[in-house]
């Protein structure tokens, strides 16, 4: 009997634990997963190729690793256009094939997250340690202010897609002719056209993949602590 309530009350100390540190423990946890992509690269520095290449593996299972759309790490650049990744490697439009790019010793090495996945996953994670401090003054988004959050991403992802159906690099999504219209043609050529840095199609990957971050974080947040304070 002695025994059994020892047992209890250390199940109890321990759900009490978890309660109240629950984020933390979400920080550690989430945390380790969402920047562990940013080793790969690194390994691949020093020439640790094995546990780059799991890296590699585990995160093609949620993200697409197209190299025009990710940033390199030790390298000349931090981003290279199709076309540079194409004489560089193999010419090919495959994305099957070209997500198979991590990088080389002359161009740097790819990093396993893509742009878009860096400050979507990487922004909750972000925003969950400033919603942490702020969570006493800000009141809980509205369902209709996480629909109009994440509704970027969906616009921004799904032309995307619709526009790689025509083939990597020639849908309208790649020339963005449709902007440079719009605009009159007042911006660089590099702003409407490709995926680099600084182009329209990455200021709108980075831009919707925070908006969502913060969508879900100020949404869902304040219904984990919820429960977590519940008795």
């Amino acid at each position: 009997m002695i025994e059994q309530n020892a047992t209890t009350d250390h199940s109890d100390s321990l759900s009490k634990w978890i309660r109240e540190h629950w984020l933390i423990i979400f920080a550690v946890g989430y945390g380790i997963w969402v920047w562990m992509p940013f080793l790969a690269p690194i390994f691949m520095r020093f020439g640790w190729e094995a546990p780059a290449d799991m890296i590699y593996f585990l995160y093609s299972f949620f993200c697409h690793q197209m190299p025009q759309r990710s940033y390199f790490l030790f390298g000349p650049k931090t981003s290279y256009s199709l076309i540079e990744i194409q004489t560089a490697w193999i010419d090919t439009i495959n994305p099957l094939i070209l997500r198979k790019f991590n990088g080389s010793t002359a161009m740097g090495w790819k990093i396993a997250w893509s742009d878009r996945m860096i400050f979507f996953y990487g922004g909750i994670w972000v925003f969950s340690l400033f919603w942490w401090q702020l969570r006493n003054w800000v009141k809980r988004l509205p369902w209709w202010g996480l629909i109009l959050l994440l509704l970027p991403i969906a616009l921004d992802g799904g032309t995307h897609f619709i526009s790689d159906l025509a083939g990597i690099g020639q849908g309208f999504r790649d020339s963005n002719f449709w902007l440079s219209e719009l605009t009159k043609q007042s911006l660089s050529p590099t702003f409407y056209a490709g995926d680099a840095l600084g182009s329209f199609n990455a200021w709108m990957r980075i831009i919707s993949g925070l908006l969502a971050g913060l969508g879900l974080v100020w949404f869902g947040f304040p219904y984990i602590a919820e429960i977590f304070s519940a008795d």
